[in-house]
């Protein structure tokens, strides 16, 4: 399970007339006995519930909602579901009762727009167009949060991929944070020389198999990136093929950690020296920080530079959603909280608590690293590239993150990894494409 931010990628977010069938009876029975923790979904007067995948959090969204309800008069209850499929399960059956909670929390991209195919979210265009006028929110990231041209979702955070080094450590082997690809194969190579595993690398928990995937991807040719996760280009072209030759060489080299690396033990592993670089989103400045890493001082971060100098920079980001269910039990408060949710006021306290952006440009970063990572790309024009986790049909996604499983584990070569890849978004984007008809 991811320990910030992240549900797990579902498996298939289901349609209206298939979702209470196509889930378990386990699932509806957590629904039937209380799926969450902390209060039931019933209406509480002065508050409007939040469910979430992620318990961590829950001092996060009290300490926003404090704010919001200086504004709306509402305050947050979150009721978290630690557990990622039960949470994206028991989420499904309740948007079809009377006791949906308020507001939920779910990915954007195309596990929203599957979601908003079921008719059982609210849409949010006219809020969004609000936003959009008080430039609290930018236009890039609108079609993420859109099915059919109407907006369903409210960015609950965004995040930049990035990779976090020691401070110490770096200076202790005169490594500095690389501005090229060249730079960043002699600190992996300086560091392996000292006894120190360059990258953290995992298929732990199924989803971070992809994340060295969409990077390297995405620095070898950016366009390329977005042409594929849009259907457009093949996993077998030319493009692919590099950065699978690329990350395959890293491992072979001793450079990565083993797959089964759990990931929760990053941070204290990136404090002990035990590994060099963390590839992981900027939400886990807040892991970071609790394992007694200052921002700035004892940890910073810098974004993969591109493998040809020439190549245009780019950065993935991540960007939860916030959503309002239809049949909410408090809809209105939920409206009111979702339309103030990326007030600068209510955002400083929110990315206070994760250490991370906001998807509010004028929102104040706290966190030094990456106020200076987001001036950096907003100077010298970096490409957003969305995270590859909701960028295309969910289906299509769970398959090939397990397939980029089995290359982390050696059970697959690159060759064959990209032809089942491939096989499968053929089949995938024409089933998503037949139901859009």
């Amino acid at each position: 399970m991811r320990s910030t931010g992240e549900a797990t990628q579902p498996a298939h977010l289901l349609r209206r007339r298939t979702v209470l069938a196509g889930v378990g009876a386990g699932a509806a029975a957590v629904l039937a006995s209380g799926c969450a923790r902390g209060d039931s979904t019933a209406s509480m007067p002065g508050t409007t519930s939040l469910a979430n995948d992620n318990a961590t959090w829950d001092q996060g969204y009290v300490t926003a909602g404090r704010e919001l309800k200086k504004l709306t008069g509402y305050a947050l209850r979150p009721l978290s579901n630690p557990n990622p499929t039960a949470y994206t399960q028991v989420t499904q059956i309740s948007l079809q009762t009377t006791k949906a909670t308020d507001l939920i929390k779910w990915q954007s991209g195309y596990n929203l727009k599957q979601l908003a195919r079921t008719g059982s979210l609210s849409d949010l265009t006219q809020m969004w167009d609000a936003y959009e006028r008080k430039g609290w929110v930018t236009k890039t990231i609108r079609d993420a949060m859109s099915y059919r041209g109407a907006v369903y979702g409210i960015p609950l955070y965004e995040s930049y991929y990035v990779l976090f080094y020691n401070t110490a450590v770096f200076d202790k082997h005169g490594l500095r944070a690389p501005d090229t690809w060249e730079e960043l194969l002699h600190n992996a190579e300086v560091l392996k020389k000292s006894g120190i595993t360059p990258f953290v690398a995992t298929q732990n928990g199924n989803w971070p198999a992809y994340e060295w995937f969409e990077e390297l991807l995405s620095k070898v040719d950016p366009q390329f990136y977005a042409d594929l996760i849009a259907g457009r280009a093949n996993y077998t072209d030319p493009q692919a093929k590099k950065a699978l030759q690329i990350w395959q060489d890293f491992m072979k080299k001793g450079w990565m950690t083993p797959a089964d690396f759990d990931q929760n033990n990053g941070p204290a592993a990136l404090k002990t020296g035990k590994v060099g670089m963390f590839l992981h989103g900027s939400w886990q400045s807040q892991g970071l920080a609790a394992a007694g890493m200052k921002p700035g001082e004892g940890f910073d971060a810098f974004v993969l530079p591109p493998v040809d100098a020439s190549t245009k920079r780019s950065v993935i980001t991540e960007a939860g959603v916030l959503a309002v269910p239809e049949k909410a039990v408090s809809h209105d408060a939920a409206m009111a909280n979702a339309a103030h949710w990326l007030d600068p006021s209510v955002q400083r306290v929110w990315t206070d608590f994760l250490q991370d952006g906001s998807a509010n440009p004028k929102a104040v970063i706290s966190n030094p690293v990456l106020a200076r990572l987001k001036e950096q790309a907003r100077r010298e024009h970096w490409t957003e590239l969305p995270r590859y986790g909701q960028s295309g049909p969910p289906n299509l996604i769970q398959g090939n993150t397990d397939d980029l499983g089995a290359f982390m584990t050696q059970a697959m070569s690159p060759e064959a990894l990209l032809r089942s890849m491939a096989s499968r978004a053929s089949k995938e984007w024409a089933a998503w494409n037949k139901d859009e008809s």
